[in-house]
């Protein structure tokens, strides 16, 4: 693979991000403005009512965080105007044609300048309502390529998926394109459109029903994502949304330069623009915030398993390089898994153990002013460990609620509904995030290690699109810069 200057190959480019309010997106458009100041636009795909609102979005959600620090201290008060040159946020949609852009006028101006397109919108909700899941993560990349195939100085299609598209089958996942109609399980008959059908025929037989409201359809339309995806053998909506995404891109780009980039576990920056940066709540950092504040007494999953994780700024490194590395390289498609299963694997132990030492060291301050003490937690390592362990420690003791309130009148009512609302709570995260906590599957980087090569051939580059997760000292990430990082952004 040949690689000339990613910072060289940026300079006077145009590029259209959707998703650009989402966590990589942000880190991805800081990241490209402060290393190539003369970047000749990005277009930003914000949803909002309307341009100003887009902007305002933009400003309040991603340069007022502290992800933009080094370009305040870059630009200082010429800031706004920097930005005002090189950014122009829209309102937009991708679940509608054209990607919703309001006006003419802004529409053909992309079309005859834009040179890449990175679709990093999506949800990520495993059990998303599937009308909502179905029409933005799959229908939604549809009308993305519809609109890059529009843009007559393309370059190349970056669309950013996830690594867990494989779904639960165990081994050595392939950096390998899926194909329409093919389902993991082999069950026939995988079609987006019929399931559109299903989804659209599923809201007219609720809606049609007297006795649903909001919540009664919200929960219906999760359990279809769930039922459908699981037909074909993924694990929740989230993952079988972005399979079929996969699968229309791949099908309708023609002659257009791809690049599928699917990240794993996607944690805090490792170095840039500051060591551990977080937004949001991910996966393993709920399990990591319950210990330290001392409401998680157990943990579940298996102790040797590789859990295959990566910090986000070498995700958005990836992302660049390979645009770099694609661009007119016509109907080309490249697959490229971006984590640390197979490079620098990390056991689920090795992060328990830290996540002792950091909050033994650091202890979180309950609401009563006092350290919260940590100690060594049951690690139960199967489902059916769990179950024993949920039964006696909840489900007894809710059986015993359930005969005081039938002989007290219901007096005690309202502990009653509160714990058995928090178990169902509790069983449902367990069922979504099942495949994970006992995950026996490797993603295979192949592809990403060439690309990590051709950096390296560059010179000096390798420093500034750092992405090999074999720098990483897992323990003094975790313990220095990632746990510190999700401690201050839930603080």
């Amino acid at each position: 693979m040949e690689l000339g200057s990613i910072v060289d190959f940026l300079e006077n480019k145009v590029v259209l991000v959707t998703g650009a309010t989402g966590f990589l997106a942000k880190i991805f458009v800081e990241k490209i403005l402060r290393v190539q100041p003369n970047v000749k636009k990005l277009y930003l795909l914000i949803r909002a009512p309307d341009a100003p609102s887009a902007s305002q979005r933009f400003n309040t959600e991603a340069v007022a965080k502290d992800l933009f620090k080094l370009l305040k201290e870059k630009h200082g008060s010429d800031l706004h105007k920097f930005l005002s040159d090189k950014v122009t946020p829209f309102a937009g949609d991708i679940t509608c044609e054209d990607l919703g852009v309001q006006g003419s006028s802004l529409k053909e101006e992309m079309w005859k300048d834009v040179d890449v397109v990175v679709n990093a919108a999506a949800t990520t909700n495993f059990d998303e309502r599937y009308d909502l899941a179905l029409n933005l993560n799959t229908f939604g990349a549809i009308n993305v390529v519809n609109f890059a195939k529009k843009c007559v100085n393309l370059k190349l299609l970056l669309h950013v998926s996830t690594a867990y598209v494989s779904g639960e089958k165990p081994g050595l996942m392939l950096e390998t394109p899926y194909h329409l109609e093919e389902s993991l399980n082999g069950t026939n008959g995988l079609d987006i459109y019929e399931e559109r059908r299903i989804v659209e025929d599923k809201l007219k037989e609720l809606k049609s029903d007297n006795n649903a409201n909001d919540k009664s359809i919200k929960i219906a339309m999760k359990d279809l994502g769930m039922q459908r995806a699981n037909h074909y053998g993924w694990p929740n909506t989230y993952v079988f949304t972005k399979a079929l995404a996969e699968m229309v891109i791949t099908h309708l780009k023609g002659d257009m330069p791809l690049v599928i980039l699917r990240p794993s576990i996607v944690t805090s920056t490792f170095k840039e623009p500051i060591p551990g940066w977080v937004e949001g709540i991910r996966t393993i950092d709920s399990l990591a915030l319950g210990y330290g504040k001392g409401q998680l007494t157990c943990f579940l999953g298996n102790p040797e398993a590789v859990y295959d994780v990566v910090p986000a700024d070498m995700v958005v490194n990836a992302m660049i390089a390979a645009i770099a590395a694609h661009a007119n390289k016509t109907s080309s498609e490249t697959i490229y898994h971006v984590g640390s299963s197979v490079s620098n694997p990390v056991k689920f132990s090795r992060i328990q153990r830290c996540g002792y030492r950091y909050f033994s060291e650091h202890p979180w301050i309950g609401k009563d002013g006092k350290p919260v003490i940590v100690g060594e937690v049951t690690v139960l390592n199967s489902m059916a460990s769990f179950h024993r362990y949920i039964r006696l420690r909840y489900l007894l003791p809710l059986q015993v609620l359930q005969i005081l309130n039938l002989i007290l009148c219901q007096a005690f009512a309202s502990t009653y509904k509160n714990l058995n609302r928090k178990i169902n709570f509790v069983l449902r995260l367990v069922d979504l995030y099942k495949p994970y906590l006992f995950t026996k599957s490797l993603y295979d980087d192949t592809n990403t290690e060439k690309l990590r090569r051709a950096v390296r051939e560059i010179g000096d580059e390798e420093t500034i699109f750092y992405f090999d997760p074999r720098i990483i000292d897992w323990e003094d990430y975790f313990e220095h810069t990632h746990l510190p990082g999700v401690r201050c952004e839930f603080k």
